[in-house]
């Protein structure tokens, strides 16, 4: 992860970003995806990930058992929450103020979205503490 003084931004942040979550996440599931995209906007980092269901996850939907997927993929998603916030605040150098996570019907693909606290907010904490 970059040193604040080393900050990270534009094509490099993302690429570190699409990198260090996705791999994350395939060492916490045991398969990662074979694409994965991050994307910073002002206040917003999208994470992209696809073709990352298992083989039992593809013979889950195929016998019609998608909910169950689906249930799985949320308690995964949320257990990892803390580890992959605490990655986009080491990358990006600001604090997350809001997480959400899915993924499709099929698992094919999931969404990791942050929303970001402001950089003076985090001037603001840092100088409090």
């Amino acid at each position: 992860m970059a040193a604040p003084e080393q900050a990270l931004s534009g094509g490099a942040l993302n690429a570190a970003l699409a990198s260090e979550l996705g791999k994350f996440i395939a060492d916490f599931t045991g398969r990662g995806a074979t694409k994965c995209r991050a994307f910073v906007h002002q206040d917003v980092v999208v994470c992209l990930l696809e073709n990352g269901a298992t083989r039992a996850e593809r013979n889950l939907v195929a016998a019609g058992r998608s909910e169950l997927v689906r249930r799985q993929r949320d308690a995964l998603q949320r257990a990892m929450e803390p580890q992959l916030i605490e990655l986009v605040e080491g990358l990006t150098n600001r604090k997350v103020r809001t997480f959400f996570s899915g993924s499709n019907d099929d698992a094919s693909s999931a969404i990791e979205a942050f929303v970001l606290e402001s950089p003076v907010s985090l001037a603001t904490t840092n100088a409090g503490g």
